[in-house]
């Protein structure tokens, strides 16, 4: 479901490398992004996904290779860039109002840019309630609200200072099917109507197959990108993983990787 812009392109990594001290993550990796379209980064666990995402957050220099984003070199605080880390759950006895949350995006305590004017400040939250369709209960307590709910919050917050790519580390990893699904649905309509390029991480690439332009699949010191139609076969990701891989659809078309013992034993591909 593309949204891509001509206006070129969000995300470009030339020969790009990463590590932890001596410790290498991935190698090689020469990518780009569109603006306006809608990626997924998966791959099994310690394959360096949230590594990508601090680099392109600027938490992380590159071990090797150039990383451009948003046509420059990746800084903290980037104030175009809106961010959901992983692991975004809130404590049941947390009494904060979600209005109040999405508004500590407003006022930069956390990724939105600062809105000066209290007046202007309050719109800005409101805005971003309303586009995420939160605004029924907006005003309860984080703690006692469902997790769709609280992704819904989390989304608002990340959009409330207008960023122009949107980075969201496993925001389905909390949630029901259904719910996966809602979620996914709103982003992909809230990216369409603002223009936003996204880039999300997945355990699961199912609830995503009907709204990705492209899979960034991160295994074995790899990255390979393309689109799900193209990175999402037997064929490839045996290569990338130097073993043999098998893709399984079942009648309903939901994904399933089979061949490796731990890494792909789950519809995680």
């Amino acid at each position: 479901m593309s949204r891509q812009s001509e206006a070129g392109v969000a995300i470009a990594a030339h020969s790009l490398a990463a590590s932890y001290g001596a410790h290498p993550i991935w190698a090689g990796a020469t990518f780009s992004i569109p603006t306006g379209s809608f990626s997924a980064v998966l791959g099994p666990n310690g394959a360096g996904k949230s590594t990508l995402i601090r680099l392109i957050l600027g938490r992380l220099e590159p071990a090797a290779g150039r990383l451009e984003v948003l046509g420059a070199p990746p800084r903290r605080g980037n104030p175009s860039i809106g961010y959901i880390p992983q692991g975004s759950a809130f404590d049941p006895e947390l009494s904060m109002r979600g209005r109040d949350f999405v508004g500590l995006g407003v006022d930069g305590h956390r990724w939105g840019v600062r809105i000066n004017g209290r007046a202007r400040a309050v719109a800005a939250s409101d805005a971003s309630i309303a586009a995420v369709g939160a605004g029924g209960y907006a005003d309860r307590q984080l703690g006692r609200l469902s997790g769709g709910e609280q992704q819904r919050l989390l989304l608002a917050q990340a959009l409330v200072g207008g960023p122009r790519l949107l980075l969201m580390d496993e925001p389905l990893s909390h949630l029901d099917v259904r719910h996966q699904g809602a979620i996914v649905q709103l982003i992909s309509d809230v990216a369409r109507d603002r223009g936003l390029t996204v880039l999300l991480i997945a355990h699961d690439v199912n609830p995503l197959l009907p709204y990705i332009d492209h899979v960034l699949y991160i295994a074995h010191g790899r990255l390979a990108m393309g689109r799900p139609s193209e990175i999402i076969t037997s064929q490839r990701l045996s290569e990338i993983y130097s073993s043999p891989v098998e893709v399984l659809k079942d009648s309903r078309g939901r994904v399933f990787v089979v061949g490796l013992e731990e890494e792909v034993s789950h519809p995680h591909a």
